[in-house]
């Protein structure tokens, strides 16, 4: 969610003063579109795919960034990606750092109207892409954009830039807040109208902002178009919904806030890594072939896999969870090759096979009233 400090610069302005109408333009790539084809997840399984690891990068950025001048705003982007990538050049070399998403509102100027924050894309593009561009990166640079073209329109936006510095598309927030008692959304912001998905090299990432968790329907959406990767740009640093939307729909959300709490989330629903002080960058490794396995007395909470498989086979098991997650670090041998030596197979597929062995002694399904 938004806080109590923006929101007071946000409605400053009278909402007279801003003409809303019309559809964003600009970059946006919806759905189905170029580099964000929408329709079914890749037909392998994901567990049967080759091991896909993706290193992300995220930060606390500290609620100070939105008192600062665009030039200022833009430097401090150089100095958190910078840390970044040494961060994953100590701790994973020889990994291409893939992803860094930046906290909601990063881009802007300080204001009290939409007309004094908002920044037109054309005047800081350059700048997003030599960031991406030495670091061969994708970022997600979240910003308050003035759309091109009339009528007058702004968007809680984010926009993703692939390594290359090229614009990949846009995602504008769909769900902005209104303060209670008020009927301005976000100081005049238009709202979003779709949950693209992009097609970037390591995987499908969609993206949601903040308020947006308070509303299932773009998680859903970006679940149906395979989305395996959600970057979260918030100004919220809360985590009980980001772990919801994770486990339900079993892919890794990467949140980037300005306070408290920035995090990766497992397809499990917990917290993979986190970051808890302002100013803390996080780098994580995670890896889209995996398969979530329950408890069974043969997997030994994990170790049988490491016995047989050794450092070829990598796993976070949550005893209290009475579940891990699981993953190959053999390209030659996916994860689903790996728990099936052991006869098991993913936690959904025998959840199925058990309800089907259910039915069967009863007669049917239960009564459902």
């Amino acid at each position: 969610m938004i806080t109590t400090r923006f929101l007071r610069q946000f409605l400053a302005v009278s909402a007279a003063a801003i003409v809303l109408g019309g559809m964003a333009t600009g970059a946006e790539l919806p759905a189905g579109g170029p580099g964000a084809p929408a329709g079914d997840a890749p037909a392998m399984a994901r567990q049967d795919r080759p091991p896909r690891k993706v290193l992300v990068g995220t930060v606390v950025g500290g609620n100070g960034v939105t008192a600062l001048p665009l030039e200022k705003r833009l430097q401090r982007m150089d100095e958190i990606v910078d840390e970044i990538a040494r961060r994953a050049d100590r701790d994973f070399a020889g990994k291409p750092l893939d992803l860094v998403v930046l906290p909601e509102f990063f881009i802007a100027r300080p204001g009290d109207s939409l007309t004094a924050t908002t920044v037109r894309l054309e005047e800081v593009q350059a700048r997003i892409a030599a960031c991406a561009r030495r670091h061969r990166c994708y970022l997600v640079v979240p910003m308050l954009l003035h759309e091109a073209g009339m009528p007058l329109r702004y968007s809680n936006a984010a926009v993703l830039v692939g390594r290359d510095g090229q614009v990949v598309g846009i995602y504008r927030k769909v769900h902005p807040v209104a303060a209670q008692g008020s009927d301005i959304l976000e100081g005049g912001t238009m709202p979003g109208h779709e949950f693209p998905v992009f097609a970037c090299d390591f995987g499908r990432l969609g993206i949601q902002i903040c308020f947006d968790l308070l509303y299932p329907d773009g998680w859903d959406a970006l679940a149906r178009q395979g989305a395996e990767i959600v970057a979260l740009p918030s100004a919220s640093p809360e985590t009980v919904r980001p772990s919801l939307y994770a486990y339900q729909h079993q892919y890794y959300i990467v949140s980037a806030t300005p306070r408290d709490h920035a995090a990766v989330y497992s397809p499990l629903g917990l917290i993979d890594a986190e970051a808890t002080r302002e100013g803390a960058v996080l780098v994580e490794q995670i890896d889209l072939s995996f398969a979530l396995v329950h408890w069974e007395a043969v997997l030994q909470e994990g170790e049988a896999l490491r016995q047989r498989f050794g450092d070829r086979v990598g796993y976070h098991y949550y005893r209290g969870e009475d579940g891990g997650i699981f993953w190959s670090n053999d390209p030659k041998t996916p994860i689903g090759q790996m728990i099936a030596s052991l006869g098991l197979t993913e936690s959904d597929a025998n959840v199925e096979r058990i309800r089907r062995l259910q039915d069967a002694a009863r007669g049917g399904p239960p009564a459902r009233p």
